[in-house]
């Protein structure tokens, strides 16, 4: 072979070589997102996990309450009992001071307890809970304006909490119910309801046809935990306390015979429980 043939034949090689290494070029960027990324993506990372349950109890005087026995006195000298009560609490929401908030919803966001059906009084909160410790526990007491939808509910019990659509519609917040002593010494039945309250021009008959306006009466309750974890796999209780007679007296003295047995047109009454409600709950041991 001459040495022209002989550097034709290598010069034929270089240029296969460099098209071939072009080729890899291209290839290579085009393989590697296809295949190459899934292969580096990290599994998305599942946190340990638990739950909660929240025990409801139910106070008069620091004492269990005692239903349909007129026993008790209000700061204003009604002698009272207590014969039914209903209420939701809703939107609970767990906090740490480290880790921020874990809302309670996804799945139980709403919980109607009736001091009468005890498998109500330990509500069982199926969402999956990160572990850890949590400072503080806040929730809704009644509904929101999101929640608080007529036909939102379409089974009792819940269903049976509905509030009249003509006073603003939606449900109950609460239903306490029970009896007092008039001043005619007669027992008589008061409805101790919370709910949408409603601005009337006509404030002596209460006639629908003059509401110009609905009052949202929810209000939100936070309660420090003290030494309050979530562990893996495991439920973790909270204790929350309803002292009934404070509704009835701080930061206002709730008199029946003020007030009458019926109050779900009076907005001025459902502001005053809403106000008397800032310290109605507590956390137990």
């Amino acid at each position: 072979m001459n040495l022209s043939n002989t550097f034709r034949l290598r010069r034929s090689k270089i240029i296969y070589k460099m098209k071939i290494r072009c080729i890899l070029c291209f290839l290579i960027p085009v393989i590697y997102l296809f295949t190459g990324c899934t292969d580096d993506v990290e599994p998305e990372y599942i946190y340990d996990t638990g739950y909660l349950q929240v025990n409801f109890k139910h106070t008069v005087d620091n004492q269990p309450v005692q239903l349909n026995n007129n026993i008790y006195v209000n700061q204003a000298g009604n002698h009272y009992e207590i014969d039914d009560l209903l209420y939701f609490i809703s939107d609970l929401t767990l906090i740490s001071n480290s880790r921020g908030k874990v809302n309670i919803g996804l799945v139980t966001a709403v919980h109607l307890v009736n001091i009468k059906d005890t498998a109500s009084l330990s509500w069982v909160i199926v969402d999956q809970i990160p572990i850890g410790a949590y400072d503080s526990v806040s929730f809704i007491f009644g509904l929101n304006e999101a929640r608080n939808k007529t036909s939102a509910f379409v089974n009792p019990p819940e269903s049976n909490m509905a509030w009249p659509d003509v006073l603003g519609g939606g449900y109950h917040y609460m239903m306490l119910n029970g009896k007092w002593i008039n001043p005619q010494s007669i027992s008589t039945p008061f409805n101790f309801h919370t709910g949408i309250g409603q601005i009337y021009t006509d404030t002596i008959t209460y006639n629908t046809s003059t509401i110009t306006a609905f009052v949202h009466n929810y209000f939100k309750v936070t309660l420090a935990l003290n030494n309050f974890r979530i562990y893996n796999n495991s439920v973790s209780s909270v204790n929350l306390k309803m002292a009934i007679d404070s509704w009835f007296k701080t930061p206002h003295t709730w008199d029946h015979n003020y007030w009458g047995g019926s109050i779900m047109q009076k907005q001025r009454a459902l502001k005053t429980i809403k106000e008397n409600g800032f310290d109605v709950f507590s956390i137990q041991p």
